[in-house]
């Protein structure tokens, strides 16, 4: 927890819970917040209002705590939500469970109704401590005014130690009404949470021998890696070592694409060489990560060679899904230091070079002429044009999985997804987060027609506050994944997977966002050069090729192994 003393004096013994609420949030140092006002959490509405605060209107519960998980990826601080009671709470339902898969530290703070209404179906009464109970790291039910302190402490607390993730703090309207004494904790102390950070000495002696004995050995690292601010420390290991490293989703950025020793993402739609990699290694060191299964595929044909190391702050992801031989329990970024200072010495010259020469041997690529656009071409050209330094969002569907192989993003914080929950409607409202956290940043998201329009009302935002955000529409027409895997797996009975789109710059201009149009590689290149030259939002609709399908792909309950470079009908 820290404390922020550049702030309004609270000198005064009692306030409100609602004065509660901003004195604690001020004193801790958060400087954003996004929301929507109603009924129940009214007070604290006015409590916020003319404190040093910014509050970010956004026109969706859904839109502000996808912001607020943007703000917090691009910047490993805690996002802070507000919403009302019942539909307000219940419409950041999925927001809190993508945060929760994709570890992201958000505190959600909730206007309930007043306590002697609680459980009597009131006007907008919803039980959302026991609808989120399962999607949060931690949540309350504050019923005492003079608790709120120490609770909204314990949250941030929680929220930004151990594996980051929710925490939800539900405010009946009378406690955050009433006067009480304001006692500010100088600490917090949780009974039975101490998360673990130092790795075991004996143990991590145990993976050095491991690694001198391998003959393959592998770095699969993740989004625990970016968590853990480690990806310096994950570089110098591996460089020291020569081991080569393959990434999850969630861990791009991590380590720079166009070292030699990264063979890019595993999995499903991962590289032939990282996919293989797993696969023939020897000894898999996966580090801040949690085996899932779009990177497992078939967890009984997962990397059946190797022993495997586990290196994870969160007890319970240790064999979750698969055994290993090696657990670490420890913060990655000390077990790596730790790993570096202890030289464990790796002959693997000839492993790098077999890698490598997969990775020659069948290159990520696709094919474009002048008749068509093609998707990969579009971001493709955004990386060039940023020079991969943009921070990157994606919605979620095959333009994520393009983004993904074609943005090769060099620092962490840069290239931020859903991952685990795979939400549509999360990259845009992302975007607007991470514009306003990093606002010298460039900041891109790449969208799909379908998810673009799940928050596109979110264009008010950026139109209002002049949020420089670039949207780049990926637009097929289709639910293209949904298209490509009925294609492949249902006989090519397209079932409602037609989408559809209005008119993207249009809609645009509707809102007085600028709006900007291609349909072939020339319109593409001119189109993006004046979306990023432009100083206020954009939305650029690019019209590329219905039924371009995603390769590689490992097919649902195949090993990686069998991974397929191009078409199922080819």
């Amino acid at each position: 927890m820290t404390v922020n003393a550049n702030v309004t004096n609270h000198a005064q013994t009692t306030m409100s819970g609602a004065q509660m609420v901003i004195a604690c949030m001020e004193r801790l140092g958060v400087e954003t917040v996004f929301g929507y006002p109603g009924g129940a959490i009214l007070p604290i509405y006015d409590a916020l209002h003319g404190s040093s605060i910014d509050h970010v209107l956004t026109r969706h519960e859904q839109g502000a705590i996808h912001a607020a998980e943007g703000y917090a990826r691009a910047t490993g601080r805690t996002g802070t939500v507000f919403a009302t009671s019942g539909p307000g709470a219940t419409n950041l339902v999925t927001g809190i469970a993508d945060a929760f898969m994709d570890s992201t530290p958000l505190v959600i703070i909730t206007g309930q109704v007043a306590t002697p209404l609680l459980g009597r179906d009131g006007f907008q009464e919803a039980d959302v401590v026991g609808i989120t109970m399962p999607i949060t790291k931690h949540n309350y039910q504050v019923r005492e005014t003079a608790d709120l302190p120490r609770v909204l402490c314990e949250a941030y607390h929680l929220a930004s130690t151990g594996r980051p993730g929710p925490v939800l703090v539900d405010i009946p309207k009378d406690v955050s009404s009433q006067v009480a004494p304001f006692v500010f904790p100088e600490a917090v102390e949780i009974p039975g949470y101490h998360p673990p950070t130092l790795p075991d000495a004996l143990q991590l002696q145990r993976v050095c021998a491991a690694i001198t004995e391998a003959q393959r050995p592998l770095l699969y690292i993740g989004g625990g890696i970016v968590s853990a601010g480690a990806s310096e420390e994950l570089r110098a290991f591996a460089r020291q070592t020569g081991i080569p490293v393959v990434s999850t989703l969630m861990g791009l950025g991590a380590f720079p694409p166009d070292d030699p020793l990264f063979l890019g993402m595993l999995g499903m739609h991962g590289t032939y060489a990282a996919n293989l990699a797993v696969q023939q290694c020897d000894l898999l060191i996966a580090c801040g990560v949690r085996f899932d299964d779009r990177v497992t595929g078939k967890l009984e044909l997962f990397s059946p060679h190797s022993k495997k190391v586990h290196i994870e702050i969160d007890p319970a992801e240790i064999e979750k899904n698969v055994r290993v031989d090696y657990p670490v329990i420890a913060d990655a970024k000390q077990a790596l230091q730790a790993l570096r200072s202890m030289s464990p010495p790796c002959t693997c010259a000839s492993w790098l070079a077999q890698v490598q020469a997969w990775g020659q041997e069948h290159p990520l690529t696709y094919s474009q002429d002048e008749s068509s656009l093609k998707p990969q071409y579009v971001i493709d050209l955004l990386n060039e044009m940023t020079g991969s330094e943009a921070i990157v969002t994606t919605e979620v569907g095959q333009h994520q999985m393009w983004a993904a192989h074609f943005y090769r993003a060099k620092r962490p914080r840069t290239f931020l997804t859903s991952g685990g929950l795979g939400t549509m409607g999360f990259g845009f409202p992302a975007a607007i987060g991470a514009q306003l956290a990093v606002p010298e940043a460039t900041v891109v998201c790449i969208a799909g027609d379908a998810s673009f329009q799940m928050n596109i009302q979110e264009l008010q935002t950026v139109a209002e506050r002049n949020i420089p955000v670039k949207v780049m529409v990926i637009n097929n027409r289709f639910l293209g994944m949904v298209r490509q895997w009925q294609k492949m797996f249902y006989e090519n009975r397209l079932s409602e997977s037609r989408i559809g789109a209005p008119d993207f710059v249009r809609v645009a201009e509707a809102y007085k966002v600028k709006g900007l149009r291609a349909t072939t590689p020339d319109e593409a290149r001119q189109v993006i050069v004046e979306a990023l030259a432009h100083p206020g939002p954009v939305v650029v609709d690019f019209l590329v090729e219905e039924e371009e399908n995603l390769f590689p792909m490992v097919p649902p309950g195949k090993g990686n192994h069998e991974i397929l470079l191009r078409g199922w009908e080819e």
